[in-house]
């Protein structure tokens, strides 16, 4: 029994070592951890323009700027983390922030396109328990809406929504768009909604003539605009009854238990915003840009 007791030692000394090498890669960070190492690993959507995508085989999109600020104000290098999206943003955070996927179980220290909703962030479960308890969620910089598009030569103003009973749109499937363009107004637009698997799907069908309107996130659908003739299709300015917020806020999130890294990243998205750069930075990829409600005072007492 003696002879293999080292044995086991050296066996313990290896998974530990071995775990620990994964756990330093795998988990989120504090703030001096992330200057310590040089890199910080920021999350983005897989695919998902204006915001992050792949041009070119480069890293691109407002998204992909915004984390390159980031990381050159913190002076650290960047590793983009690609996530695919899950069912809900509770997914999200539990795959990339707090437990880590599956599969890969590799955590990123930042997480963009995060919702910034107070009633959101102190959502509870069946319980009383708050379901985002392990999430600090932080830093709006950008106001995110709904918007439709239309081919003026068979629809020349979208008025109300209730023209989609009698004009035909399309909408990207399983999107919020989508569920309302076929279920609100007692599915009386039903009828004259296709879907698609993406908006810019949705928009070949607009030039083809297969639909004359679409309709999406403000932000994709005025991204998508500038490839299409803005004489000939043109942004509507309609309202959206029943559909629940008209408009909402986007930020960050990190780990609760690093909010000193939040503090730290939400300067750099304070000074963005206030001194313009969001702006132009939406500019850039010719896209709908509105300032969050949050920085309404900062900016005025400038």
């Amino acid at each position: 029994m003696q002879l293999v007791k080292p044995f086991r030692v050296i066996f313990f000394l290896l998974c530990l070592i071995t775990g620990s090498a994964l756990s330093a890669f795998g988990e989120a960070r504090s703030l001096d951890d992330i200057k310590d190492s040089g890199l910080i690993r920021i999350a983005v959507y897989t695919d998902y323009p204006p915001f992050s995508f792949i041009e070119n085989d480069s890293p691109t999109g407002i998204d992909i700027d915004i984390a390159r600020e980031i990381a050159s104000a913190l002076d650290v290098e960047l590793e983009l983390i690609w996530m695919t999206p899950g069912e809900t943003t509770e997914d999200d955070f539990r795959n990339y922030l707090w437990k880590g996927h599956i599969i890969h179980r590799i955590k990123a220290d930042v997480m963009m396109r995060a919702p910034y909703d107070p009633s959101f962030s102190q959502k509870r479960d069946d319980v009383g328990l708050l379901v985002n308890e392990l999430v600090h969620m932080f830093a709006p910089y950008h106001r995110e809406g709904w918007q439709i598009i239309h081919n003026t030569q068979t629809l020349p103003e979208v008025e109300t929504m209730g023209m989609f009973q009698y004009h035909t749109i399309g909408a990207e499937i399983d999107s919020i768009p989508h569920f309302y363009l076929t279920s609100a107004f007692g599915g009386r637009l039903r009828e004259k909604t296709s879907h698609y698997s993406s908006n810019a799907d949705a928009f070949d069908a607009m030039k083809a003539g297969t639909v004359e309107a679409v309709m999406g996130l403000r932000s994709q659908i005025s991204y998508l605009s500038q490839f299409v003739d803005n004489e000939q299709y043109r942004l509507a300015s309609n309202a959206f009854p029943l559909i629940g917020k008209q408009k909402w806020d986007i930020g960050l999130a990190v780990h609760t238990n690093y909010r000193a890294l939040g503090y730290e990243i939400g300067d750099v998205i304070t000074r963005m915003v206030v001194e313009g750069d969001m702006q132009r930075l939406f500019e850039k990829y010719k896209t709908i840009y509105e300032m969050p409600p949050y920085f309404a005072g900062i900016e005025s007492s400038e």
